[in-house]
């Protein structure tokens, strides 16, 4: 079974922190009915779901997947890029310590799991602004014995790599060319955004399905042409707040060893 890790809304989201977008407002009523349609997805799709409650002094802790790299092995708590979202991990850990063993990200190192795309065992990891080379090395060493490949990949005008490349099949990634060098995933099928949709190449695949958001309808006839099974979710509040759909949540396998 796989168990989906999420978090409410702080009151304070409209604080967020946001590096390539432009502050508006964000209608956290709204924001809330769409998060909780989000976990309603995750559930109907097979995830048990663990809730956090939303930590009020913490504006951007809804994005629970930037504290924590789970492994079947061990999870990895990372030590964010923006210092003001650092108090976040510890509730995170708490509540995957239950599941995993756990491993640290250690000063000066920094860490953003939406920076992190683990595809069977290779992680590829976004030199972000809020991921450092310290924290990607720190972290090729924490892995070195579990048989895990860690590539550094270079960005360009996006907040992580999560933001231009995820998977959504076996084999193919979903990619805008233009944020990340296509070269370093040679191997893979690359489905495009479409050139007018830049944001859409975030997508949360569960198994043989993919939530993705109803703002990019172009992309999404894309990815349905090429057999790509659509949930569609609208995540327009949160998307104001930098944030994507693997963003808000993180997935872990219960059937690893327990610790």
């Amino acid at each position: 079974m796989l168990i989906a890790i999420t978090r409410e809304i702080s009151p304070r989201i409209a604080e967020c922190e946001l590096t390539h977008l432009a502050r508006e407002p964000i209608d956290v009523a709204r924001a809330h009915v769409q998060h909780h349609q989000y976990q309603e997805l995750l559930t109907e799709l097979g995830c048990k779901l663990i809730r956090l409650p939303a930590e009020s002094e913490l504006p951007d802790s809804v994005f629970v997947e930037d504290t924590a790299i789970v492994l079947d092995e061990l999870a990895v708590i990372t030590r964010p890029g923006a210092e003001s979202r650092r108090a976040e991990t510890a509730s995170v850990a708490d509540a995957l310590k239950r599941y995993r063993k756990l491993a640290y990200i250690e000063p000066p190192g920094t860490l953003d799991g939406g920076d992190v795309l683990l595809v069977n065992k290779k992680l590829y990891v976004g030199l972000s602004k809020r991921s450092n080379p310290q924290g990607i090395e720190q972290l090729r060493r924490v892995l070195a014995s579990f048989d895990y490949s860690v590539t550094a990949v270079e960005l360009r005008d996006c907040l992580h790599l999560k933001s231009a490349v995820t998977q959504v099949a076996d084999k193919t990634l979903l990619i805008n060319r233009d944020w990340v060098d296509d070269r370093v995933f040679d191997f893979f099928k690359l489905i495009d955004v479409d050139s007018s949709e830049p944001f859409a190449a975030n997508a949360l695949r569960i198994g043989d399905n993919v939530i993705y958001p109803k703002a990019f309808p172009k992309t999404r006839k894309r990815l349905e042409t090429q057999g790509i099974k659509i949930r569609g979710v609208n995540a327009s509040e949160l998307a104001k707040a930098e944030g994507g759909v693997t963003c808000c949540s993180l997935i872990i396998s219960e059937a690893a060893d327990p610790v």
